[in-house]
């Protein structure tokens, strides 16, 4: 499969600069190379938060989820990302999680901390809070519900870029958020210092694509999917990763990238089919669950498997019992139990 590379358009380029006029008066600047600011690479998930029966954070089976995570080859963990539902979470425990990844894994593999919220202000005390925990970014998305405009999108990430103390990771989750970044908008927000990264969660091939292509000299992308278009694309152009959903296949996912990196196509192969089969019969073609929340999806994955899944927390409901029989038809064919 040949891939060209498509050249950032005079169109877009001047709507970047519209944008950016809109909150500076003045059109954007160059930014300089930020890829080298992080390592971030390969297969990195959005890991799950085990809660009890009653709701309680259970931060003994999240130690074990951790340690587990870590055996099988992570590459780097997002921690209360839109899988480790942040959203139904007091500022307290979102600092509790933090310290407790923090003070299981250390220095052992990147961190990355999801920190959205309503408000700058806001953002910038998880961010605050991951950095005492020993994170190495955060990652974060538009304000979700009030669908903001693309001026004010741009002014929540400048704030949020310009008192961070750690890189950030641009999120663009339209489901979550109603809001489905162009890709003007995601120019203009990697020219801001302190962004280093975009995870491009559109679900729309094209949106991913152009993404990439344009962007990719700048900041890193992740989205890449583990099929065959992601291989090709991968092989011929090069890429960052994947920012998946919780790992529950254990160390075949990272192995798409540990192959891939050693030349090994037929067994990143392999190992990428497995992964799209979760994909497939799970997930919709926008990232959502097909029959529960995405939460409780990977949680009875893993919980089918004998490991730390935990309950999800209200207002999600756990699957039923046809869902888990989905799950466990999945599980079985791929040898999962």
């Amino acid at each position: 499969m040949t891939i060209k590379t498509p050249p950032e358009s005079v169109a877009t380029a001047r709507e970047k600069d519209g944008i950016m006029s809109q909150i500076t008066g003045s059109p954007r600047k160059a930014s300089a190379d930020k890829r080298s600011i992080v390592g971030w690479k390969g297969y990195l998930p959005a890991i799950t938060t085990p809660f009890a029966a009653d709701g309680a954070l259970d931060f003994k089976a999240f130690g074990s989820l951790l340690e587990w995570l870590h055996a099988e080859g992570m590459h780097g963990l997002i921690v209360l990302g839109t899988t480790g539902e942040w959203t139904s979470m007091t500022a307290d425990e979102r600092v509790a999680v933090f310290n407790a990844a923090g003070n299981h894994l250390g220095s052992k593999l990147p961190l990355i901390g999801g920190c959205s919220a309503f408000t700058a202000a806001e953002v910038l005390d998880y961010a605050a809070a991951a950095k005492g925990a020993g994170f190495d970014g955060i990652l974060v998305t538009p304000p979700p519900y009030v669908r903001p405009t693309d001026a004010e999108i741009l002014t929540f990430y400048a704030t949020v870029a310009s008192g961070s103390p750690l890189p950030v990771c641009v999120y663009n989750w339209p489901p979550g958020t109603g809001i489905d970044m162009s890709l003007a908008l995601l120019g203009a927000l990697a020219d801001l210092p302190n962004v280093v990264a975009i995870k491009q969660s559109t679900g729309r091939l094209e949106n991913f694509m152009a993404t990439f292509f344009a962007l990719r000299g700048k900041v890193r992308i992740f989205g890449h999917t583990m099929d065959e278009i992601g291989l090709a694309l991968l092989e011929s152009r090069g890429g960052d990763g994947t920012m998946g959903a919780g790992a529950v296949l254990g160390r075949t996912q990272p192995d798409f990238y540990n192959h891939l990196w050693a030349g090994e196509i037929d067994a990143a192969r392999a190992c990428g089919r497995q992964d799209r089969m979760t994909m497939e019969q799970w997930y919709t073609q926008d990232l959502t669950g097909k029959f529960g929340s995405g939460p409780a999806i990977l949680k009875a994955a893993l919980n089918q498997q004998g490991l730390p899944g935990g309950f999800v927390r209200s207002p999600l409901l756990d699957v039923s019992r046809e869902g888990a029989a989905i799950i466990w038809d999945t599980l079985r064919a791929l040898e999962r139990v």
